[in-house]
């Protein structure tokens, strides 16, 4: 998942209302606040970015420091999305079997689409080394196995990596090893991962916004964009100002809404849920995670938890595909963690919260330009992989509008993703009958 709090899209207390506001554990640990105006009046750039989550942020920096002027607007918040809000999971890869799109790109392009996952988490690391970010960055994942065909893939991703020269140790994790990664009975095995980690993704997206700050970008919060005029020069109207820029690039992702109705029939909301436990002992937070490493099993509807800098277990999962959230999701997700780990019987839960990430119908982020609108560039779609997808989205961008190409851009350009059929009233119901049939498959 993906997502921030102060006022949130889809917000969660404690006791499990939707209808009400509370902080997420982000929120409640982040260690600055912006203080950023509105929009009042007009602006001229050279670039109007449309949301403030990484995908942004990200593109925001890339254009700045390319020597373009930018105006970034956000509808309510810095990071207030699935950016700030989500697992903080950094994991390599940009999308789900990209084998699948050989008929589309050849093997060049999906062994490009494969290196370009690694690139991924490097573009973070080193936006946090250059920018010197506080986000608790730590290195370490792992992917663990439920079922033998779990096994099967870990044996070809290891051999995939070390065929594209991953730099990063990569373990094989026997059953009988699993101690030492989780301490849980559920798993038969897993893949270590040390070029992959986890953070804490709200002071990452406010470092980030620093950062742009810095770089020169105008960043507005509360400054929802009402309307939006095509043509050579893009107007960007908000209820109290407007931006005139030459180019135009929409990030807002699973809550882009009825901003740009094509893109937004391209990818649906779900909803994923995280709850956060008291502050644990030492000796109890390194038996369920003695690495702290971040980890995720291989199901569906997945499992994903790791240790926050201040030892708690964040577990979080569950992704909804309804578009209607758990009545309380504090009993929701309790239940699952003490699947994983009954240990934590009687500890209590100090944070549950949800958001929207968004899903492609082939489960591949949708990077591109507007066909009918050549200067309207986007970036949504990341199906899950957010964290590191969205800072190569804003390479990727940037490198397309401020040098008039990219091969990167140009690759993901060709990928077709397909309208989610039913409009508005049905997609989520008929994904929703996938996915259960999906998880159904899992149990066997």
């Amino acid at each position: 998942m993906q997502a921030r709090q102060d006022t949130l899209p889809h917000p969660i207390t404690r006791a499990g209302s939707a209808s009400e506001h509370a902080p997420s554990y982000y929120a409640a640990s982040r260690h600055h606040e912006l203080d950023l105006p509105s929009l009042e009046g007009e602006q001229r750039a050279d670039v109007c970015v449309v949301g403030g989550g990484f995908s942004g942020l990200n593109t925001a920096i890339e254009l700045a420091e390319r020597g373009l002027s930018v105006v970034l607007l956000e509808a309510h918040r810095i990071g207030w999305g699935a950016s700030g809000r989500n697992g903080g999971q950094l994991i390599r890869g940009v999308g789900h079997d990209v084998g699948r799109f050989a008929g589309v790109l050849g093997e060049d392009g999906v062994n490009e689409l494969k290196r370009m996952g690694i690139e991924a988490v490097q573009i973070v690391r080193e936006r946090i080394e250059q920018h010197a970010i506080d986000c608790d960055l730590t290195w370490g994942y792992c992917d663990l196995a439920t079922k033998p065909r779990d096994l099967e893939h870990f044996e070809e991703e290891y051999a995939d990596l070390l065929r594209l020269g991953y730099a990063h140790r990569l373990q094989r994790v026997s059953r009988a090893n699993m101690p030492t990664i989780v301490g849980s009975q559920r798993y038969i095995g897993g893949l270590v991962d040390m070029g992959s980690g986890h953070l804490h993704p709200l002071n990452l997206a406010l470092g980030e916004a620093r950062a742009a700050r810095a770089l020169g970008v105008q960043l507005f919060e509360q400054s929802p964009v009402e309307r939006i005029h095509y043509g050579p020069t893009v107007r960007v109207e908000t209820a109290s100002g407007s931006v005139h820029a030459d180019s135009l690039v929409l990030a807002c992702n699973a809550y882009i809404g009825r901003l740009q109705p094509r893109l937004a029939a391209r990818v649906l909301p779900a909803g994923s849920y995280i709850i956060a436990t008291e502050r644990l002992p030492e000796a109890l937070a390194h038996e369920l995670l003695p690495q702290n490493m971040a980890v995720c099993d291989q199901r569906v509807a997945l499992d994903y938890f790791r240790l926050s800098a201040d030892r708690r277990l964040l577990f979080g999962g569950a992704c909804h595909y309804s578009g209607r959230d758990p009545q309380d999701i504090r009993t929701y997700m309790q239940p699952k963690m003490l699947a994983v780990f009954p240990q934590l019987q009687g500890i209590g839960i100090d944070y549950a919260w949800g958001g929207m990430i968004g899903i492609g119908a082939n489960r591949l982020p949708q990077i591109g330009r507007l066909a009918e609108q050549p200067n309207v560039y986007y970036a949504q779609a990341y199906s899950g992989h957010g964290l590191n997808a969205t800072h190569l989205a804003g390479r990727l961008l940037a490198q397309a509008i401020a040098e008039r190409e990219s091969t990167g851009f140009e690759l993901f350009a060709k990928v077709p993703h397909r309208a989610f059929p039913g409009g508005a009233a049905l997609r989520s119901p008929l994904l929703a009958l996938g996915m259960l049939w999906h998880r159904l498959k899992d149990r066997f």
